[in-house]
């Protein structure tokens, strides 16, 4: 019905390569793309600044997670230190006057230096001993900002933002913040989508598939591995970076504990591993379920004329919220990415019943 192959002729390398073959996917893309760029002007501030905004930041983050755990399949329990290290890096660049363009660039290489440091150390271990190494990582990171005050100021300090200048210009709007956002978010993406169809990401997957066999093929896992840490690092950086000066505006030690690589992991695995609309899809289950389901509890309890304590108010939204993602783990565990493969692959030969699963 939407999605159709008839017409589509692989008659060259460039046409067999394309990001979207099927004409309604690049529909929806653009789609998209128009309602993303245009949502300061039909959404109001509070939901622009509270929903839309951190999502794009957070999937942002997702998107720079996936390419570790997703393509190199190389779990990552610190990814919170590495935003934390981008996020203070771009601070104090942006306080010593360096230009805001080229403190994400710095931040994101500090970023990535040191996450390649850490990376070395932890690659020689696999499985849940590089996940303690890299949740070393984190506790190391934490310590260290909360305990020298030339960083953070202090373990309860806290950290105001430089305003954002683009081009020198001043961006100190809800709608500048958003858009900013919105343009690291569509680079990375796109980086994201043409690292699939590059030598380099078919040699993450191969490392993630069997290390060993893919050193048979003559790929070097360690050589490979170790890039993925210093790009995902680096991506990470730049997360950091904008989260800090887009949405927080003011930085704490708290804002980037272990929680918060918890939070970055859980987007990645329930939107789907390896998937670049799963991250987008993960984002907003892990960021925005929550607050429906409290939304949705207030209003039903009220509704049906329940008296129920606050404490109980809250415990269940985090009830349903965590039996939330266990049910969609259960019931597709190759995550949401998945769930809307299959509604395409269901539509792509409708009306006959012989889709793929």
């Amino acid at each position: 019905m939407f999605y159709r192959l008839s017409g589509i002729k692989h008659v060259s390398y460039a046409a067999d390569r394309q990001l979207w073959p099927v004409p309604f996917d690049r529909y929806l893309v653009i789609a998209a793309v128009i309602l993303g760029i245009t949502a300061p002007f039909y959404l109001s501030p509070l939901y622009l600044g509270s929903y839309m905004l951190p999502w794009i930041i957070w999937a942002t983050a997702a998107l720079s997670l996936n390419l570790l755990m997703g393509w190199a399949g190389q779990i990552h329990l610190g990814f919170a230190a590495v935003m934390a290290i981008g996020a203070y890096s771009a601070i104090h660049l942006a306080r010593a006057g360096v230009p805001f363009e080229l403190a994400l660039l710095l931040a994101g290489l500090l970023s990535a230096l040191i996450g390649m440091i850490f990376g070395a150390a932890a690659l020689r271990v696999k499985g849940l001993y590089l996940a303690v190494s890299t949740l070393a990582m984190q506790y190391m990171i934490d310590w260290i900002i909360s305990h020298v005050p030339a960083i953070s100021g202090g373990s309860q300090a806290t950290l105001q933002t430089p305003v954002i200048r683009i081009l020198g210009f001043p961006v100190d709007s809800d709608a500048g913040r958003y858009w900013v956002a919105l343009a690291v978010c569509a680079l990375v993406t796109i980086f994201m989508l043409n690292v699939k169809r590059t030598s380099f990401g078919r040699a993450l997957v191969a490392v993630r598939e069997k290390d060993f066999a893919a050193a048979i093929i003559g790929v070097n896992p360690f050589y490979y591995k170790l890039v993925a840490f210093w790009v995902s690092s680096f991506l990470g950086g730049v997360s950091g970076a904008v989260l800090a000066f887009c949405y927080y505006r003011a930085v704490t030690p708290e804002q980037f504990h272990l929680d918060v690589s918890i939070q970055a992991v859980a987007m990645v695995i329930v939107g789907g591993m390896g998937s670049i609309l799963g991250s987008f899809f993960g984002a907003a289950l892990v960021l925005l379920a929550p607050i429906v389901l409290n939304n949705f509890v207030g209003w039903f309890v009220a509704a049906i004329g329940l008296s129920l304590s606050p404490e109980v108010l809250a415990l269940i939204p985090l009830i349903l919220y965590g039996g939330l993602i266990v049910g969609f783990l259960l019931f597709e565990p190759l995550g949401l990415a998945k769930i809307y493969d299959n509604i395409r692959n269901y539509f792509l030969v409708w009306p006959f019943r012989h889709a793929r699963r």
